[in-house]
């Protein structure tokens, strides 16, 4: 690097200086091969090599809004790193970048792809690659309404910002290579920036936080979960540029309804949630189940939805349950013989709670769909999952409503006596969205939600393991002993 002779300082001291500074203006405007992306960040980007439609939901200020400039940039040069595992585009691409409103759009997707107002170039697209910035000619100051960049096969792409607010007819017309969305869109404004890729078949991606709960585009993605559609999920946990004693302190500081949202990227479900609890304070580290523990698994079938079992451990002299492994999976995983084979390893002594379902009979052999589990090797109880008995009154006799169990769990986990392994990261996905709508509860991704609730349930039938399989722990009684299994 060398300074022009006019620029020259005389004294040593402030050569040095104006280096230092040079260096520093040139590394402000050549961010680009300076990104490196969590974790989760990367997951997002290699997500487009395979989904054309990918959401990275995360809290605020947790870096998504960069992932994604950092990832347009790239599409716009046609220079990506040797880490890269995502979509990659070969010749000049068309794309929109696009807030709700003018002035979001500015101070967001612009300000990351370009750089502040009089600073042009010192955002993710290099000033160098920069051919032309066309200034907005509406009212919002220091607004662009495009900008086109050199790509690095010849040529030039083109990028155009967007609002919402402008509404569904300004969104119409264009052929696209992608279209990033900065915040949450409505439905019908999505469906026509998706409409805008459909010759192409470009990519589509989104960054939010998802503020407004369970609403149309949020549901798409984490319920409907239509085909080639793909969720990166990230937390304050994911991110490296926060110390632990910072993190802590941004999560007291945001509203106690809005906590799960801001810091963890979670839907705000507001009344609706089924389980409104702090998701930490039902989370726990994994350990080795004590022998005096007793055991029992649950189970879920799966038609139009998945199959799904949850391993369940009751500290009876603490009165606490835990869920501790978990299996979810969908179609020809989800047989009988893929399911056993899944759930087998856990302690083929464990038994398995069932619900009502299971009587039916399989269209194509016949047999009862538990006893195909059966059949498989699972120890499967004698009977459907019921609630404890009246004293007094016969096994069985306890009723299967869904609420009474649902308000029974819900009192552990209120009262720190029902806990998640961190590593049942699916059944904690499920309970987040887990939800009623005008009272009623929305039957959908609660698969391992439901294994649980059967096998707790059934807790009555659970047992500690038996002393042949023990090794090095103390002798215990089993309870129960697998008697009227």
């Amino acid at each position: 690097m060398s300074l022009s002779p006019e620029l020259m300082p005389s004294e040593p001291s402030l050569l040095l200086k104006a280096m230092e500074a040079e260096l520093k203006q040139r590394q402000a405007e050549n961010q680009l091969p300076q990104y490196r992306p969590y974790t989760k960040q990367e997951e997002f980007h290699a997500a487009g090599a395979k989904y054309r439609e990918r959401l990275l939901m995360a809290g605020n200020q947790l870096g998504k809004t960069l992932a994604a400039g950092n990832e347009v940039a790239m599409h716009l040069t046609g220079i990506y790193p040797d880490w890269w595992k995502g979509k990659r585009f070969t010749a000049p691409v068309v794309g929109w970048a696009s807030g709700i409103t003018g002035e979001s759009t500015r101070d967001n997707p612009q300000r990351i792809l370009l750089g502040r107002p009089g600073e042009w170039g010192t955002g993710t697209i290099p000033k160098l690659k920069i051919e032309n910035i066309t200034r907005a000619a509406h009212s919002v100051s220091d607004a662009v309404d495009g900008v086109r960049v050199t790509h690095a096969a010849g040529g030039y792409s083109s990028l155009a910002f967007k609002s919402y607010e402008k509404g569904r007819e300004k969104w119409q017309g264009e052929t696209l290579d992608f279209v990033w969305f900065d915040e949450e869109p409505p439905l019908d404004i999505y469906t026509e920036g998706m409409t805008r890729t459909n010759k192409t078949l470009g990519p589509v991606f989104l960054t939010f936080t998802p503020l407004m709960g369970m609403s149309e585009v949020v549901s798409k993605f984490l319920i409907e979960q239509p085909p080639n559609t793909h969720v990166t999920s990230m937390t304050i946990y994911d991110v490296e540029h926060y110390t632990p004693e910072q993190r802590t302190a941004i999560i007291a500081s945001y509203p106690a309804h809005e906590r799960d949202a801001r810091s963890k990227g979670i839907p705000t479900m507001g009344s609706g949630l089924i389980y409104p609890v702090e998701e930490d304070s039902i989370i726990c580290a994994p350990f080795a189940i004590p022998a005096h523990f007793v055991q029992i698994n649950g189970l879920d079938f799966g038609y139009d939805h998945p199959t799904a079992a949850t391993c369940c451990a009751w500290d009876r002299e603490a009165d606490i349950w835990y869920v501790t492994k978990e299996f979810r999976a969908r179609t020809e995983l989800g047989l009988p013989v893929m399911t056993a084979a899944a759930v087998k390893p856990w302690g083929s002594w464990i038994p398995t709670a069932w619900p009502h379902d299971g009587l039916q009979h399989d269209k194509g052999s016949g047999e009862e769909l538990a006893g195909q589990y059966r059949a498989q090797g699972l120890k499967m109880t004698k009977d459907k999952a019921t609630h404890p008995p009246a004293p007094g009154e016969a096994d069985g006799t306890g009723g299967n409503g869904v609420e009474a169990g649902i308000q029974d769990i819900l009192t552990r986990m209120m009262t720190g006596r029902w806990k998640v392994f961190s590593t049942c990261t699916q059944w904690l996905e499920e309970r987040r969205l887990y939800h009623r709508k005008d009272g009623k509860i929305i039957k959908l991704r609660d698969d391992l939600l439901s294994s649980s609730r059967y096998a707790y349930m059934m807790r009555r039938k659970a047992i500690t393991r038996p002393i042949e399989n023990r090794t090095n722990i103390p002798q215990y009684r089993p309870h129960d002993e697998g008697i009227g299994l």
